[in-house]
Order: C-alpha cells, then sequence, then structure tokens
C-alpha cells in the first residue's frame, strides 16, 4: 500500500488498449470513400504519437474506419497510400507530430496513378 500521498496513476490505457496522449490534434485528411465513416468530414483531427496510435484514435472516434485501412496482419491495405506530410509511410510505428499533416489516399478501380496537392497547392503526381 502506498502511504506518501501522491496520487494513484489511474488508467493508463484506454478502452482500446492504446496509451492515452496529450499530444495536440492533428489534421488528417479523408479520402471520399471513406467519409461515409466520419460523418462525411473530408478533414477531421485524431491524436496519437505514432501513425498506428492516430488511426486507432480515429477508430475511437469513428468506428470501422481503421479497418478499411490496415488488414488482419496491421498492414496498410494495398489499395490505401498514407502521406505524412508529403512522405508515403508504410510503417504504422512511424512517429508523428502535432504539426504534421496526414493524407490518406484510395487507389480506384482500375487506376494505378494519383495525384496529392500540399498545402502549398503543389500538385504531385505519386504511383497507387
Amino acid at each position: 500500500m502506498d502511504v506518501s500521498g501522491e496520487p494513484p496513476a489511474g488508467n493508463l490505457f484506454s478502452r482500446s488498449g492504446v496509451a492515452e496522449d496529450n499530444t495536440q490534434q492533428m489534421k488528417v485528411h479523408v479520402p471520399t470513400p471513406l467519409r461515409s465513416y466520419t460523418a462525411r468530414e473530408a478533414v477531421i483531427e485524431a491524436n496519437g504519437s505514432t501513425l498506428g496510435e492516430l488511426l486507432a484514435d480515429i477508430d475511437r472516434r469513428y468506428p470501422g474506419f481503421r479497418f478499411r485501412i490496415i488488414d488482419e496482419q496491421d498492414g496498410i491495405r494495398e489499395h490505401i497510400k498514407i502521406f505524412l506530410n508529403e512522405d508515403p509511410s508504410v510503417d504504422l510505428s512511424a512517429p508523428i507530430g502535432s504539426n504534421d499533416v496526414i493524407h490518406i489516399i484510395c487507389a480506384l478501380s482500375g487506376g494505378s496513378i494519383g495525384w496529392i496537392l500540399n498545402q502549398d497547392f503543389t500538385l504531385y503526381r505519386i504511383k497507387i
């Protein structure tokens, strides 16, 4: 029994088992095919110190969202690309910060080339 007078730590984990995080919310750009999970919002905000934690936070707010992006082996689905700022990310343990912007891109049936518009309104051609 702790008699030091220090308050107990409390629940360090959320219901999903992901450590609670006090970082600022980051902007996540949601592609049109996934907006049915986000109440039609094109840009949402979420917390996390890694890409995986961010997706878990989105899934808590918008149930079913993560499953559309991440497969049963905890990998990013083939038809999904995630960009951290302007760089593609394939690692769910990739660290992210409060100033980062995340873009989720879905390949459309039959397509293999996509376009992304950054914050400076520069259009980039990407392979999906």
